[in-house]
């Protein structure tokens, strides 16, 4: 037979009456942990400053060419940097200058736009048919090893001695960076974002535009940057050469007219003219654009 004692539950113990004593403690100065959060030296917000550090480099760049001028003393070979800046202040103050640039600017804004319009034409193309990825390849293993500047004078019996011409190699000298690095990024996209895609039900344009577009977008964006340095390489070196349309001319035929008259100082300002477009496009125009997408997106520090 079972002990009946033993069915029973356990008693638990009666609770203590016993108060306790309250117990205060006083809070620890924050030295006391060391230091959590250091401020920054002025040294130290200066050298964070991304647009200071550039500004640093652009100066001593000046003075190099300052100094170095100076010892060779010679400006028909190099003038010195404050000679060019004074040819480039007397160049925009004449509006020679700036009208040149603006001519250049120009024809660079047609031959840039038409080229980005057929690189995304001919790169759709290639991402939504095998034909296409196979054409894509075959017509820039041709085309994109063929120096721009070299199509000029057949530019020039097909399209006359004006914009057109200019406009055509610009287009050849953008269309296949920028198509095959735009090609190149929609290439590694990963699979885990295609098949998101797919089950969306996204197809055509907008598997293009809501898929491969924002994850390719950093080769994107270097393409449009190599094809921008491109563009300006070969309208600066065509306008050397057959820059005048209808009495006028860009950049490079301000560079060639000031050489011919030996106006060497003015034959930097031109060059120091067109340093100073790549500078503002780059650090500016590209730069904003990079902020507000792939920083913005987490795509790149």
């Amino acid at each position: 037979m079972s002990n009946p004692e033993s069915n029973q539950a356990p008693q638990k113990p009666a609770r203590s009456n016993v108060e306790r004593d309250e117990i205060f403690r006083t809070r620890s100065a924050s030295e006391d942990f060391g230091v959590i959060e250091k401020p920054l030296t002025r040294w130290e917000k200066l050298y964070d400053n991304n647009v200071a550090r550039k500004m640093f480099i652009l100066v001593v760049l000046a003075l190099a060419w300052q100094i170095y001028a100076t010892l060779l003393h010679n400006e028909l070979l190099f003038p010195t940097f404050t000679a060019t800046v004074k040819a480039l202040v007397t160049g925009i103050v004449s509006g020679g200058l700036l009208g040149k640039s603006w001519f250049s600017i120009r024809i660079l804004l047609m031959g840039y736009s038409a080229g980005l319009a057929l690189a995304a034409l001919l790169t759709i193309f290639a991402i939504t048919s095998r034909i296409g990825r196979d054409f894509l390849e075959t017509v820039t293993s041709m085309f994109n090893p063929l120096p721009a500047i070299a199509l000029l004078p057949l530019a020039l019996l097909w399209f006359g001695l004006g914009s057109g011409s200019l406009v055509f190699v610009l287009i050849h000298s953008v269309l296949w960076a920028v198509a095959l690095n735009t090609h190149s990024g929609f290439q590694s996209v990963s699979t885990t974002l295609r098949m998101v895609g797919r089950n969306y039900g996204l197809t055509g344009l907008r598997y293009v535009f809501g898929i491969l577009i924002p994850a390719a977008f950093p080769a994107i964006l270097a393409g449009l940057k190599i094809g921008w340095a491109f563009a300006w390489r070969t309208l600066i070196a065509a306008e050397l050469v057959f820059g005048v349309s209808s009495g006028s001319g860009g950049l490079g035929w301000f560079i060639y007219e000031n050489k011919n008259q030996l106006e060497i100082p003015s034959v930097f300002a031109g060059l120091l003219t067109v340093i100073l477009i790549g500078l503002f496009v780059e650090n500016f125009i590209f730069r904003i654009i990079e902020q507000r997408t792939i920083r913005k997106w987490g795509m790149q520090e």
